[in-house]
């Protein structure tokens, strides 16, 4: 008999055995998909380093159970009414593996059990990790964590090509490390209840950034004074985080990055600009934001050559009154409500020749004096 405090052999062995079964499905969740096969012996001695014994018998029955379990917490998780018989029924009657996620493959020289992914596909988990690399307002840390934690849903020869992937693609990444948390504050400012409890949405105060020319580093705006606005909307563009806020200074409505936002506070005061949020359409005001508009409203037509018929559809959409005609067999013309603006006209001016303003004689006369403008500095 063992003493007080110890541990006998025989029930230390019990106690392994028990932990058994979730050891396999790691195992095999970590070690194997659809290309990598493991057969009931490679488990054995994958169990037997982690002290624990095993027949290769007690490893099918083992992996019959986890599927029992799988199909009934699936099951659950979606309000069904089953039970762990309905499970053993189920997963019993799987002839066309339909219902089991560990399945077994003999290829020939290659044969053994695999966990097939039920919930995310590989491509999806790949596309949410390239999301999480494409990022800007995450640090380069920051990404390499998140795609940890996606790498978890598929096997280690998976993560691999996920990691590959996404790390050749080249991205300028924030050096703001307070990101998420930024996100968390503004959250919390602009929730209708917090921690359990009623909560009227308020007011926050930040410094804001902006890069220097000496040294290239980033110091406060307004030699630092903190802005106050009244936070409404989180906004992702172009993989940067911003806030659109009501600027309680100027008495707009404004835009302004959150990975550029430094010392986020709540100021309990309750937030304004309620009126000035609900009279804009969100859709077009971001559109204005974060295109090439933000000046005098007007109607143009624009003739382009029909290769860049998929650019000028994706930056000016089919919808509210844009219309595309056919000019001759080279062109095409769209015409479309826009704000005129230098960067409307530095988007133009990047087609060269490729594309000629028309129409709106006075908007023409504008884009001509904005040429001008650029050639005096030659």
């Amino acid at each position: 008999m063992a003493k007080k405090g110890e541990t006998s052999v025989g029930s230390g062995k019990a106690e392994n055995q028990k932990l058994k079964p979730y050891l396999i499905l790691q195992i095999l969740q970590q070690k194997t998909d659809e290309d990598h096969l493991m057969d009931a012996g490679t488990i054995a001695g994958e169990l037997e380093l982690l002290g624990v014994t095993a027949e290769r018998r007690s490893i099918y029955r083992d992996i019959e159970a986890i599927n029992q379990a799988l199909w009934l917490l699936e099951r659950l998780h979606e309000g069904e009414s089953v039970t762990i018989q309905d499970a053993a029924d189920a997963i019993a009657d799987d002839e066309d593996d339909e219902e089991k996620v560990i399945l077994y493959a003999n290829r020939g020289k290659e044969k053994g059990f695999y966990v097939r992914q039920r919930r995310y596909s590989f491509e999806e988990i790949r596309l949410l990790a390239e999301s999480v690399y494409t990022a800007k307002f995450l640090t380069a840390r920051e990404s390499d964590n998140l795609a940890d934690v996606l790498c978890d849903f598929v096997s280690e020869y998976q993560a691999k090509t996920i990691r590959h992937d996404a790390l050749l693609t080249d991205r300028v990444k924030t050096n703001n490390k307070n990101v998420l948390s930024n996100i968390t504050m503004i959250d919390d400012a602009m929730a209708t209840k917090l921690d359990g409890e009623k909560h009227e949405p308020e007011k926050i105060s930040f410094q804001y950034l902006k890069y220097s020319v000496s040294g290239l580093k980033q110091v406060e705006r307004r030699q630092g004074d903190r802005y106050v606005v009244s936070p409404y909307k989180l906004l992702i563009n172009d993989g940067n985080y911003y806030l659109l806020a009501f600027d309680n200074a100027s008495g707009k409505m404004r835009t302004f990055r959150v990975d550029r936002m430094k010392g986020i506070r709540r100021t309990g005061e309750p937030r304004q600009g309620k009126e000035v949020f609900a009279a804009i359409n969100l859709k077009d005001y971001t559109k204005r934001t974060f295109s090439m508009f933000g000046g005098r409203q007007t109607r143009v037509s624009i003739r382009f050559i029909n290769p860049l018929l998929d650019a000028v559809v994706e930056r000016f959409g089919t919808e509210g009154g844009v219309a595309y005609t056919k000019t001759d067999d080279s062109h095409f013309t769209v015409s479309a409500p826009v704000e005129i603006s230098d960067q409307f006209f530095g988007w133009l001016l990047g087609f060269g020749r490729r594309a000629k303003l028309m129409g709106d004689e006075e908007t023409v006369k504008e884009f001509a004096a904005y040429l001008d403008k650029i050639r005096e500095m030659y």
